[in-house]
């Protein structure tokens, strides 16, 4: 905390950014009674108004006097960094729903990575598509380049794989289906993507997947049917090395279906498809793509009707591949429902929705959780349902988050909790879940506050880090609605109950 920025120097600078008017400043700080607050004080009561965001609140204390506006647009959160650009959560006319990605400093006066960035925003201008991440708006300024984006809460297919290890055959087919439909409308564009990975795909809170990053797309050259496939960019060297090595064209729509095949064989199996290597000779050796192991060796109980979806989409010979994405789509459509008519070698132990069954249960509704207010923080819908309803039929008020990291933002250290109690499913947030509720117990404002963490019995290692004690519980799942509620019980049984 800089000790020369006094409290009414940090107020102005709040006005003097065009970060709130000086009436919600004021406003604020009447909750102060007086100008002789300290800043730690200022700043905990003018975040708690919604005047300043953590990210605004640390570039006002840096000194930083641009970056909080590109445009019209008010930058909130830093939401996602990579190697070339920023991407913020942004509002708008006081809307937060939209995405800026902003091009990074050192990349503005190299010609390729701008023409690429603004490549990758006017491409994206031209589809409007449920499963494709919608840009909106680009400002070209080689000063300042910046694209406007659909803002998507959820998280990004890789990150997904990487907490969960692998996902259920149902839940992949349905994510892969949304990316084939995303791909069948590019393609009636004639556009291909050119960047298949799981990175590039961004999975929804409702669980809807929506393709993006269109920076390597390629729209199909008519004039030049026999151009070969070249590899100016690192990023594209895989699809260089496909092509040569089959002998097709550089745009050939069919080199993005072997890729989304691979995406799923990597959700199925929770390793990649391709031995993954920086050595740039290694790449471009098309015996890569020949020494894939086959799926059902990797993973013996996948069913049949998925494997088969893998092997067709992966074949090397693109002539044995499915030959458009609406191809694939309606192929993995029949498998989704095969799997859901029980038509799979391998049932699932758990899923969503059926963690939480209720045969046992008593019937009939109860007043056991009047005055008590419990917070989910659970990323699937099914599940978030199904928790919220037989708790609500008990007399409990239920929120529902699906971010653990914005959970633990609702406990303000000095103000009452929100909550009685919190539950942390792992089922599908894994380490996040964890993390989260670990924190709570070596958090000094959250140390008193109950919390439960659900996982899946086979999530052996987040099971054996989770922490116990008097105000924390761990439950496996699957796990009747009476061990959920016989645990909330005892853990706020000696809290007051809240009045409305």
């Amino acid at each position: 905390m800089p000790d020369h920025l006094t409290p009414d120097q940090f107020l102005q600078r709040i006005v003097g950014a065009g970060l709130a008017e000086p009436l919600a400043v004021e406003q604020a700080r009447s909750e102060l009674g007086g100008h002789d607050a300290e800043l730690p004080d200022v700043i905990r009561v003018m975040q708690r108004h919604g005047v300043l965001t953590t990210l605004q609140t640390e570039k006002i204390l840096r000194g930083d006097r641009t970056g909080f506006f590109y445009g019209p647009y008010k930058v909130l959160y830093l939401i996602g960094a990579g190697t070339f650009a920023r991407v913020y959560r942004a509002a708008k006319d006081n809307v937060e729903a939209f995405a800026i990605k902003v091009l990074r400093k050192r990349f503005r006066d190299q010609t390729d990575q701008l023409e690429q960035f603004l490549r990758e925003a006017k491409m994206g201008l031209k589809l409007r598509h449920p499963n494709i991440v919608s840009i909106y708006d680009v400002d070209p300024d080689i000063r300042n380049p910046y694209m406007v984006m659909e803002f998507v809460e959820g998280q990004n297919l890789r990150e997904l794989v990487r907490v969960q290890g692998k996902l259920e055959p149902l839940t992949a087919l349905k994510l892969m289906h949304d990316v084939c439909s995303a791909l069948a409308y590019a393609a009636s564009l004639g556009i291909s993507h050119r960047d298949m990975k799981l990175s590039n795909v961004l999975v929804s809170g409702e669980g809807r997947a929506k393709l993006v990053d269109f920076g390597l797309a390629a729209l199909a050259d008519r004039n030049n049917p026999e151009q070969v496939a070249d590899c100016p960019n690192a990023r594209a060297i895989d699809y260089a090395a496909l092509e040569r090595g089959t002998g097709v064209r550089k745009d050939d729509p069919r080199s993005d279906i072997f890729f989304a095949g691979s995406m799923l064989y990597h959700m199925i199996s929770g390793q990649a498809a391709l031995t993954e290597t920086r050595d740039r000779l290694a790449r471009l050796n098309v015996s890569r793509f020949h020494e894939v192991k086959p799926i059902h060796e990797l993973t013996p109980d996948s069913p049949p009707v998925v494997n088969h979806v893998i092997n067709k989409a992966m074949e090397v010979n693109p002539e044995s591949r499915f030959q458009s994405a609406a191809a694939m789509q309606a192929e993995i459509k029949k498998a989704i429902e095969r799997l859901e008519k029980g038509d799979t070698s391998r049932r699932s132990d758990h899923d969503g929705t059926a963690t939480l069954p209720h045969p046992d249960d008593e019937e009939g509704v109860t007043d056991e959780g009047e005055g008590r207010v419990v917070m989910l923080v659970e990323s699937q819908p099914g599940l978030q349902n199904a928790v919220r309803d037989r708790l609500k039929s008990r007399g409990y008020r239920v929120l529902i988050i699906s971010n653990p990291h914005r959970a633990l933002e609702r406990f303000t250290p000095g103000e009452p909790p929100p909550v009685d109690l919190v539950i942390f499913s792992a089922a599908d947030l894994g380490n996040l879940a964890l993390e989260a509720h670990n924190l709570f117990a070596d958090n000094e404002h959250t140390a008193e506050i109950p919390t439960i963490l659900l996982a899946d019995r086979r999530q052996q290692r987040i099971i054996s880090q989770a922490r116990r004690g008097p105000h924390r519980k761990l439950l496996e799942l699957p796990l009747k609605v009476r061990q959920l509620r016989t645990a909330i019980a005892e853990l706020v049984v000696e809290l007051p109950r809240r009045t409305v």
